[in-house]
This record gives C-alpha cells, sequence and structure tokens, in this order.
C-alpha cells in the first residue's frame, strides 16, 4: 500500500489557513500559499452561484456554510423541503445521530459514542410531519442539520455544541418505503407504549449524559406527539417545540410591530386563525398571554379575542438567538415569560451597523476561549 497519502485540509494559523496538505506518515508539510477566510469563502461563494438548481446548491452548502444571507434559503427553508424528499439519493457522509428501535435499550451508550462531550444545543425530529410535506421517515434529518447551522451562523452557538438528532420510528411513506434510495429502515411507524418508551428513555438519557442545560428543541414532530411531549417533558427539562412556540414567538413579534402603525394594543383587536394545528394554535396561545399580561385580565377572558377554524413568518429570525440566550443564562426550563421577551427583542429598532452588530454578538474564532 503506498504510505503516500493527500488530503485537503486546513491548518489554522491566526486567521490564515493553509490548505492542501501532504501526508507522508508521521510527516507533514503544507502547501507554501497561506489563503486567508475572506479568500476562501470568496472562492467558495463562486463556486456555489455556478448551480443553477437549489439542490444542488444545498449538497454543495453541506461542506461549508457560511454567507447567512444569501444561503439561508439554501440551507433552511424552502430548499432543504426538497432536500429531505430526495435524501437518500443525494446522502453522501452522516451528519447526525439516528436512533432507531434497534438502539433501544443503548441509547445512553449511543450518546456516549458521540465525539464531542459538550453539547449545549440538540435538534430532535422523528420526521414524522415535515414542513408540509407530510411523513419523510429518516430523511427529515435535513431539519436538524439545518436549524443547527443557523444555531451557528445567527445564534453564535459553537458548532461543535450542536448535535442533530433523527429518532427513526419507520414511515408511513408508501413511496419512501418503495424507494430503493431510502436509507431508513423499510417498516411502518412505531405508536403507542413502543414510541413513548423509545422517547421516553431518549430524554431520560440526554439529561444523564448531557445535563439539565443542554436545550433539546423538538422539530416536526406529528400534532398527537408535539403537544404530548412538550407537556410531558416542559417541565424536567430545558426544552421547547420550534413549531409550536418558535413561529408563535416570530408571528407575535410582528403582530407587535404593527401596532406601531395602529397607536392600539393587542386587546383592541380580534384575530381569526386559518388553520388550528402546531403553529396555529402555538400563536394562539402565546398571543392570549401576551394581551393577559398587557390587560391584566385572565387568559381565558384573552383567548376570546381569538378564533380559529380548520386546522409565513420565518421562526429562522426567533430560535437561533433564543437557544443561546437559554444557553448562556444557565437556564435549566423554558416559560412562556421567555417567549414574550424574544418577541419584544425581535421589534428592538435596527442597529445602524446591522453588520457590525452582529459581529458584536458572535463568538470570536477562538473557539477554545469562548464561553
Amino acid at each position: 500500500m503506498d504510505p503516500l497519502y493527500l488530503r485537503w485540509v486546513f491548518f489554522v494559523e491566526g486567521l490564515t489557513l493553509y490548505q492542501g496538505a501532504c501526508f507522508h506518515r508521521d510527516v507533514w508539510s503544507a502547501t507554501p500559499v497561506v489563503i486567508t477566510q475572506q479568500s476562501q469563502e470568496k472562492k467558495m461563494m463562486h463556486i456555489i452561484r455556478q448551480y443553477e438548481v437549489p439542490l444542488q446548491k444545498y449538497m454543495a452548502v453541506m461542506d461549508l456554510q457560511t454567507n447567512v444571507e444569501e444561503l439561508l434559503p439554501v440551507v433552511y427553508t424552502p430548499t432543504v423541503g426538497e432536500a429531505c424528499q430526495k435524501y437518500g439519493s443525494i446522502y453522501r457522509r452522516p451528519q447526525g445521530l439516528y436512533i432507531s428501535l434497534k438502539e433501544k435499550g443503548k441509547i445512553l451508550e449511543l450518546l456516549k459514542n458521540w465525539p464531542e462531550r459538550s453539547i449545549q444545543v440538540i435538534v430532535v425530529t422523528d420526521g414524522e410531519r415535515f414542513l408540509g410535506l407530510g411523513d419523510l421517515g429518516c430523511q427529515g434529518m435535513g431539519i436538524p442539520v439545518g436549524k443547527l447551522a443557523l444555531y451557528a451562523a445567527l445564534g453564535g452557538v459553537r458548532p461543535s455544541e450542536c448535535l442533530p438528532i433523527t429518532i427513526d420510528v419507520g414511515t408511513n411513506n408508501e413511496q419512501l418505503l418503495k424507494d430503493e434510495f431510502y436509507i431508513g429502515p423499510r417498516q411502518r411507524r412505531a405508536t403507542g407504549k413502543e414510541y413513548d418508551d423509545l422517547l421516553h428513555e431518549f430524554m431520560t438519557a440526554v439529561k444523564r449524559n448531557y445535563g439539565d442545560k443542554v436545550l433539546i428543541q423538538f422539530e416536526d414532530f406529528a400534532n398527537h406527539n408535539a403537544f404530548k411531549l412538550l407537556a410531558k417533558y416542559g417541565t424536567t427539562h430545558l426544552t421547547f417545540n420550534d413549531d409550536i412556540q418558535g413561529t408563535a414567538s416570530v408571528v407575535l413579534a410582528g403582530l407587535l410591530a404593527a401596532l406601531k402603525l395602529l397607536d392600539g394594543t393587542l386587546a383592541d383587536q380580534t384575530f381569526l386563525f386559518l388553520g388550528a394545528g402546531e403553529a396555529g394554535t402555538g400563536i394562539a396561545e402565546l398571543l392570549a398571554r401576551e394581551i393577559s399580561i398587557q390587560t391584566k385580565a385572565p387568559l381565558e377572558e384573552a383567548r376570546k379575542k381569538i378564533w380559529l377554524v380548520d386546522s409565513k413568518a420565518n421562526n429562522a429570525y426567533i430560535f437561533p438567538g433564543f437557544g443561546f440566550g437559554l444557553g448562556m443564562s444557565g437556564a435549566i426550563r423554558v416559560h412562556d415569560e421567555m417567549l414574550l421577551a424574544a418577541c419584544v427583542a425581535t421589534c428592538l429598532p435596527r442597529p445602524e451597523n446591522l453588520v457590525k452588530y452582529a459581529e458584536s454578538c458572535m463568538y470570536t474564532p477562538n473557539y477554545r476561549s469562548y464561553r
């Protein structure tokens, strides 16, 4: 076997990078050219812009996530939807932790095998209610990966402390079950006690392995499980459901901002929701709580201002900073008052120099000294 190995690697020297080091057994030598981070970013953005198909851009961005404003629609919605539908055919390498029914009784051991010991944020899904696309099974991993990319890019959370997880309990999607490239087990979804026991073991193992202060964000669980899990673990874990509470926060923030034009209060308005799913009911409940606080009226009275019939704001503006704040504050539970504070903060005046302000809120490239 040839002892000479070539690898594309990056050696950090201050804020510069050596590209294309050559290894020979225990000896390495870098190319003489030192390439700056700015140059690397410029080159990668040039490559990404050559792609015309959003899905191709998504695949390229998975190797490098930078330039948030331009790449947000690629890493996150809307492109992530198509990416997860075709996740099996574009799958290259694992980007998170998969936990299936086969790991029942061994989840704690599985978490301990994850290479990073310090985890601050976990985004977990079972892929049953994926955006408006239905049940995508374990191919829903694209959402935890994309969400955590935004935690790092927008919220300042250290990437090594982010853990995307998919709880794979099967899928009821007939098309996926027949897809030769589907990366999950070809079995129908587990329900009832089998499902509940697996989730309980997972939540217990996470707390035992990472402690009280690790944030667990539920993502894309079906309605019947989403509300149940939030009610069961909201008082014992630092957790929130982004579909229910994250979306609610950003919509309420929009309403509070709109009141500046109307010169009125929330209690002066009547609200009609077209849809009563996770997002709609989550928004309605947080809205009622804010009205109750403003008017000092009982919550039941505030709810009378809100109507829901039948069963797009972008919560990317809420959850990264919200999650980062939970981590930095050392919180061990999520309360509605925290979500209301996030809404108010979103309505604050825009800084004159947005880039400079954002940089002042971010961690420095010297990750090891950051806390």
